[in-house]
């Protein structure tokens, strides 16, 4: 996001109460432009006293906060957590105990895969006062960024949103037969790991080797690289091109239209070397609209 002199700062009278002490925001941050982050959410970054914040929440976004807010990362990789779940509600607890008025800063949208939900349980169970800010689920800004819609008259009547992986690395047990029938659209979240497994399990529910996959890699950020495959190439195409998570698996005919889209849309994201050098307050404390 992008500040401009002269402006006036963004109010706090988003028809909304201001964020109170002792109380939790559950908020999303979208998938990685900082751009993609809701006017909700920005009036509370700017009022928050602590930020808890997970990996896939971008430096540009956490600049847009008050300088002297505390910041506690969070973050979640595959067998990899900065803290585990029950730590990370605990520190939301403790803090709002302590008269903090918490900003939980999420990437994507809190309550589609974020485990807002969970975190939201918690802060009943314990008296917590909260709110809940939606964000552009990754599913949307990715496949927009990359060149296709998720829906289609002529494609796709219908999407689904599935998790690539289950809670404590169950199997990944689906209604594939569901997933794989014609004109609709599957997002996969966090499928690196189980590529195998959704090729196998689709191609034998009967959807064809030739049906378009979308791979996309940290979508709508600089560093976004998205790839187009087929369900049958798919593990080989993740090998050959290295992906690496974050990456969104969409599998579905509306894919293919990103060869007639993508080419035609103005780019949206900007180049790493002038992501922030756009911007005349590179890391503002308060960003002007």
């Amino acid at each position: 996001m992008t500040a401009f002199r002269k402006t006036q700062h963004l109010s706090f009278d988003l028809d909304e109460a201001p964020l109170g002490r002792g109380e939790v925001a559950i908020v999303g941050a979208g998938p990685g432009d900082p751009g993609l982050l809701t006017l909700r959410a920005l009036s509370l970054l700017q009022q928050a006293d602590c930020l808890v914040f997970d990996r896939l929440v971008s430096a540009e976004i956490l600049a847009m906060a008050r300088p002297e807010a505390r910041r506690f990362y969070v973050g979640k990789a595959s067998r990899c957590h900065a803290l585990t779940q029950e730590e990370t509600n605990a520190l939301l607890v403790r803090l709002a105990g302590e008269g903090e008025r918490v900003l939980r800063l999420k990437g994507g949208d809190p309550y589609i895969f974020g485990r807002g939900g969970e975190e939201a349980e918690a802060l009943i169970e314990h008296g917590i006062g909260f709110r809940v800010v939606p964000g552009i689920t990754s599913a949307s800004g990715c496949s927009s960024y990359a060149g296709f819609p998720l829906t289609h008259r002529d494609h796709a009547q219908s999407v689904t949103f599935v998790t690539g992986h289950c809670k404590g690395d169950r199997d990944l047990d689906l209604n594939w037969a569901a997933l794989a029938v014609p004109h609709h659209t599957t997002v996969f979240y966090m499928g690196l790991a189980n590529a195998e497994l959704i090729r196998r399990e689709l191609q034998r529910h009967g959807m064809p080797a030739a049906t378009p996959v979308a791979l996309v890699e940290r979508g709508t950020t600089p560093e976004q690289r998205h790839v187009l495959a087929t369900l049958g190439d798919l593990v080989e195409v993740i090998e050959r091109e290295a992906f690496r998570p974050p990456t969104l698996i969409v599998v579905g005919e509306v894919v293919s239209l990103a060869k007639t889209l993508a080419p035609a849309m103005t780019r949206l994201a900007r180049a790493p070397d002038v992501a922030l050098a756009a911007s005349p307050h590179p890391i503002p404390g308060r960003v002007a609209l």
